[in-house]
């Protein structure tokens, strides 16, 4: 597999992401693709930064306790990458703005705690035919899935509806929540810049307890409610 060179940089620097939430997981993805050149970034999520969140959301800081989490993300992804423009929202995705913040982008990238939030941005993708990378972790364990969607198993295809023991609040480790977002980081470039294989019809499991990664088949549901009879 050949490297980026200069086309891939080149596709990097015209793209447009969405990336929601910013917290350990989206914070890590936003940082790397800024890294990397990606040209426009849109960060959605809502809320002020509290003394909580400093374990593993490295784009804040303490100086920034009480300000909206976005404010400070931007300004410190501004100061790693001048030239990337950073577009943010201070509210979470739902099925009400979902479609329009996919508008702006190319590829969207959900890391939000909440599966609700999770599914309207499927939908969403599904909806414009964007590419979507779902990002989670739990304690130790992450997954990392990509959805083409018409081509792949979208996320709605393995959780129609919410867990419903799901909780948005857990043990969160900074490490682990860093090792996942920097793999969907990873799947966004892959997918921009034309490198290597998507994890499309694939979901990456992980245990970093036991540093066990696995992939399985994830395998379209044709009656899936979001994507079924969807075909590119």
């Amino acid at each position: 597999m050949g490297g980026c060179g200069w086309a891939g940089q080149e596709k990097l620097k015209a793209a447009s992401v969405l990336v929601s939430r910013v917290g350990g997981v989206g914070g890590a993805v936003a940082q790397q693709l800024a890294a990397a050149g990606v040209g426009r970034l849109v960060l959605a999520h809502a809320g002020a930064i509290r003394p909580s969140d400093l374990n593993r959301q490295t784009l804040m800081t303490h100086a920034g306790v009480g300000r909206p989490r976005v404010e400070v993300a931007a300004e410190s992804l501004r100061r790693l990458n001048p030239r990337c423009d950073v577009v943010t929202l201070d509210e979470n995705i739902g099925d009400h703005n979902a479609g329009h913040l996919m508008d702006l982008v190319d590829v969207a990238v959900s890391c939000a705690p909440r599966f609700g939030e999770r599914l309207a941005m499927n939908r969403s993708a599904v909806r414009q035919g964007k590419p979507l990378v779902d990002c989670a972790m739990y304690e130790m364990e992450g997954q990392v899935l990509t959805v083409l969607p018409g081509a792949s198993a979208c996320l709605a295809c393995l959780y129609p509806e919410e867990p419903p023991h799901w909780r948005r609040e857990f043990p969160v480790f900074g490490a682990v929540a860093g090792v996942v977002g920097c793999l969907g980081a990873v799947e966004v470039i892959k997918l921009l810049a034309g490198l290597g294989e998507p994890l499309a019809g694939r979901l990456l499991l992980m245990d970093l307890g036991s540093m066990a990664f696995r992939r399985v088949a994830a395998a379209r549901d044709p009656a899936c409610p979001a994507c079924g009879g969807r075909i590119v």
